[in-house]
């Protein structure tokens, strides 16, 4: 039986020392997040504001009964906003066991990328801020900038998102 899963994780690429990532845009940028901390993906929906919460905190949305505290990426990483689409976005994680919504343009593929094709994130010096990559991942032609979710979304993120919750 064991033998038999093996074969079939081969076929459809899935491999022992790899993992699954959801991938999703960011103007002509790809990132992917682990797919064990994604619970789901919903089209964009406005959201209620919350005052006096960081710029990156976009507010919350009620998700069937719990309030989940919504974070525009894109403000978050310092990109110039833009008017959202039919493509956008939310897709939901979980950091820290508190639920959260990632707002992003649009969502790609789950890929799966072998550990051995993942990369240490590069070093730009003291200007850039890599702190929040796991590395950089290979898929095909794809690059793929793998976030750290406990890292990207810092404890005060998580404080503030729960306090807005």
């Amino acid at each position: 039986m064991e033998s038999a899963t093996k074969e079939l994780n081969q076929q459809i690429g899935l491999t022992d020392d790899g993992s699954q990532f959801l991938t999703f845009n960011l103007g002509d940028e790809l990132y992917g997040v682990d797919i064990l901390r994604v619970q789901e993906i919903k089209g964009y929906t406005t959201v209620t504001k919350i005052p006096n919460t960081p710029s990156h905190i976009k507010g919350v949305l009620n998700l069937r009964g719990t309030i989940v505290p919504i974070v525009e990426l894109r403000t978050k990483f310092g990109m110039p906003t833009i008017d959202y689409t039919a493509f956008t976005v939310i897709i939901v994680v979980v950091v820290r066991d508190k639920v959260m919504g990632l707002v992003v343009d649009s969502v790609s593929d789950v890929l799966n990328i072998d550990k051995k094709d993942i990369q240490p994130p590069p070093q730009f010096g003291a200007m850039v801020d890599v702190s929040f990559l796991n590395g950089v991942g290979k898929s095909g032609d794809k690059l793929v900038a793998i976030l750290d979710m406990d890292r990207l979304l810092s404890e005060g993120d998580v404080q503030a998102t729960a306090a807005a919750a």
